[in-house]
C-alpha cells in the first residue's frame, strides 16, 4: 500500500512539474490591426442636405461574426489565424468608418452612430458579406463586400419605405503576403466602398 501511495505522489510530482514548466513557457503573442486612412472629401462643392441620418449597427455574414482575420485559399474553404486578429468584429468597423466618414463629408445635416437615440428622417442598415484576405495565385487581395439599405424612417407605406438597397464591393492588391500588408489593402477597400456608399445615398436622396 505504502509503495502505491509513492508511485502515485512521484506521478502527482511530474505532472504539477509539468504544469510549472508549461506555465513559465511564454506564450504567443497576439497582433492586432485596424483600418487606417483619411476622409476623402467631396469631388465639388455639393450642397448639404437637410437630413439626419441613423446609421444602424451592421450586421455580418456568419463566418465574419468574430476579430478572427479570414482568408481564402481554394475554392469552398475558408480559414481564419490564430495569432492574428482584427481589433474589432468587421460589422463594427464597417459602422465605425461609415458613419466617421459621412459624418466628415459635411453633405447631410446629421449622421449618428448606432443607439444615439435621435430623432432621424433616414435609417441605413448593413450587412457584411465579405471580409477577408483572398490568396490568388498572382498574390493575395483584400476583398470587402458591403451590402446597405437606405430607409425612409417616418414613411408609413412599407413598399414605399426602401429608398435603394445595394452591394458595394472593392478588392485591393496587398503588397506583401502578411497581415499588415492586408490591414492596409482592407483600408484602402473600405475607403472605396464607403465613398461609394456615401454618394449613393447623397444622390438618392437628393433627387428622391
Amino acid at each position: 500500500m505504502r509503495k502505491d501511495i509513492g508511485v502515485v505522489l512521484i506521478i502527482l510530482a511530474l505532472a504539477l512539474s509539468a504544469c510549472v514548466a508549461a506555465l513559465k513557457q511564454p506564450q504567443p503573442q497576439i497582433h492586432y490591426y485596424t483600418l487606417e486612412y483619411g476622409v476623402q472629401p467631396p469631388a465639388k462643392a455639393l450642397p448639404p442636405l437637410a437630413v439626419v441620418i441613423q446609421v444602424e449597427r451592421f450586421a455580418a455574414a456568419p463566418i465574419y461574426t468574430s476579430n478572427r482575420i479570414i482568408y481564402r485559399e481554394q475554392e469552398f474553404t475558408r480559414s481564419a489565424y490564430t495569432y492574428h486578429r482584427w481589433r474589432a468584429t468587421p460589422a463594427d468597423l464597417a459602422t465605425y468608418f461609415l458613419v466617421r466618414d459621412m459624418r466628415a463629408s459635411n453633405l447631410f445635416a446629421a449622421v449618428f452612430p448606432p443607439g444615439h437615440g435621435k430623432p432621424q428622417t433616414y435609417v441605413l442598415q448593413g450587412v457584411v458579406d465579405e471580409f477577408l484576405e483572398w490568396d490568388r495565385d498572382t498574390g493575395w487581395e483584400a476583398h470587402l463586400a458591403l451590402t446597405v439599405t437606405l430607409l425612409a424612417a417616418a414613411e408609413p407605406d412599407i413598399s414605399r419605405r426602401v429608398i435603394f438597397q445595394k452591394q458595394f464591393t472593392a478588392s485591393r492588391p496587398c503588397v506583401q503576403k502578411d497581415p499588415q500588408a492586408l490591414a492596409r489593402a482592407m483600408s484602402e477597400a473600405m475607403a472605396q466602398v464607403s465613398l461609394d456608399i456615401r454618394n449613393a445615398v447623397y444622390n438618392a436622396l437628393q433627387d428622391p
